[in-house]
């Protein structure tokens, strides 16, 4: 499977975040939220592909999944902490805010069932493949 991942201002984030530090400022939510991305593992086998994401502390109905012209975008929000409660923190290193992660799908991937679960943190996304994508046995005759 060729997927690729879009994530246009991933070095930006990351600049910002290091001169945010060397100079003592905090992240806002909309920096942070740029910021965030989960961590995605992706298998393929001989009939589906499969996603699977970290989403510690995010709740299914905050999570919005969709498929459009090849592309499966994984979207959501996870809620934190307000400001205010974060005083005498040492070190804040779990975002909040608005995530994203954006993936072209092959064209072997059956866009009409597309299934998504999440447990115990962990969204999965589960793509079949085209039934006429799929390896098949032909019978060689004597």
């Amino acid at each position: 499977m060729n997927m690729r991942i879009y994530q246009p201002n991933t070095m930006l984030n990351r600049l910002h975040d290091e001169i945010g530090t060397l100079f003592g400022t905090s992240l806002d939510d909309v920096s942070s939220a740029a910021a965030w991305s989960p961590a995605v593992d992706i298998k393929e086998d001989d009939g589906r592909y499969l996603i699977h994401a970290d989403l510690p502390g995010v709740k299914a109905e905050d999570v919005n999944i969709t498929l459009e012209k090849g592309v499966l975008t994984i979207e959501g929000s996870r809620q934190g902490e307000a400001a205010e409660e974060r005083n005498g923190y040492r070190r804040v290193e779990r975002y909040r805010g608005q995530f994203a992660r954006h993936f072209a799908l092959p064209d072997t991937a059956d866009s009409d069932k597309v299934e998504a679960k999440l447990k115990d943190g962990v969204l999965e996304v589960t793509i079949l493949k085209k039934e006429s994508s799929k390896p098949r046995r032909i019978r060689v005759h004597s």
